[in-house]
């Protein structure tokens, strides 16, 4: 079968749309089209049924999507190994990172990088989703939570604390809470995406509380850094990793006799890529960084 005809296929079978795997090929959505319905000529059967919702695989279109997928993966790996057969590492590296961690500790610290590895072109994906390292969504992760696939290498980077903050302005117009009780008198930010590991943040809502119902919150939001924009304004009490609190911010430690959930940092990469030069070069930049950090007083063990 034809290779194109397949990565057409396996873009619209993951996307769910051709217009979407024409922008994942950068081809045109026509000429995705045109490349499925040879392909569903050549096997005789069709792939896809359309609907106005998108494409939804048939029998033989799933059947297939499994062979494309390792096929993908397989192509995407011979990729990498590629980029990794020189002595220097260069070339593209894809890295993931949760969207608090990535804006502010690390890319403050990426001109390092640039400078000790000008053939590395890194990408950059701040989300706190998990992307499929399995799949090359991502070639490596800086994750807040562990591997959970025996295919996944981790290293353990740093443990981040947390500890809840508010404005001074708040607490001189809402009072400073001095036991964890006082909190239910109090406006809570919480972290909103709860499908992803994070939501353990949202320790304002349950500090003193034990089995009764969490307290309700009067902001959600879905990212950290806007946490902290949130309770910088006056907007009420977050809890809130302590790297992310520059000693000259003007954010108060709540009860600070009481400590938040501790998180785990890690540096996650699939085992078929253990001997990728570009890999390990942003591995030891991150180790040093971080030893470097812990050294000077950074808010993590």
């Amino acid at each position: 079968m034809d290779w194109d005809k397949l990565r057409s296929f396996h873009a619209a079978a993951e996307t769910g749309s051709l217009t979407a795997a024409g922008e994942r090929l950068r081809i045109s959505q026509s000429a995705v089209s045109r490349q499925i319905a040879a392909l569903e000529n050549n096997v005789g059967v069709p792939l896809f049924q359309r609907h106005a919702r998108g494409l939804v695989l048939t029998d033989a279109g799933i059947k297939l999507h499994h062979a494309t997928s390792a096929m993908s993966r397989a192509a995407s790996m011979a990729s990498t190994i590629i980029k990794d057969a020189k002595d220097t590492p260069q070339g593209d590296l894809v890295v993931t990172a949760p969207i608090a961690f990535g804006s502010t500790w690390l890319i403050e610290r990426l001109d390092k990088f640039t400078d000790l590895h000008p053939g590395i072109h890194l990408h950059l994906y701040l989300d706190d989703r998990e992307y499929d390292l399995l799949k090359l969504e991502a070639e490596c992760a800086i994750r807040l939570w562990a591997a959970d696939k025996a295919d996944l290498i981790q290293r353990k980077l740093m443990s981040v604390k947390t500890s809840l903050y508010a404005s001074p302005g708040y607490l001189e117009k809402n009072g400073t809470p001095q036991q964890p009780k006082d909190l239910d008198d109090h406006r809570i930010i919480v972290y909103g995406q709860q499908i992803s590991p994070m939501h353990v943040i949202n320790w304002a809502q349950r500090v003193g509380r034990d089995d009764l119902t969490p307290r309700e919150a009067s902001l959600t939001v879905n990212n950290v850094v806007g946490m902290v924009r949130a309770a910088e304004a006056g907007l009420g009490v977050a809890d809130l990793p302590d790297y992310m609190i520059p000693d000259d911010s003007n954010l108060v430690k709540v009860l600070p006799e009481i400590t938040g959930p501790h998180f785990d940092l890690y540096f996650i990469y699939p085992s078929d890529l253990r001997r990728s030069n570009r890999i390990a070069a942003f591995r030891d930049f991150l180790t040093s960084e971080i030893a470097q950090f812990q050294a000077s007083g950074g808010k993590g063990n």
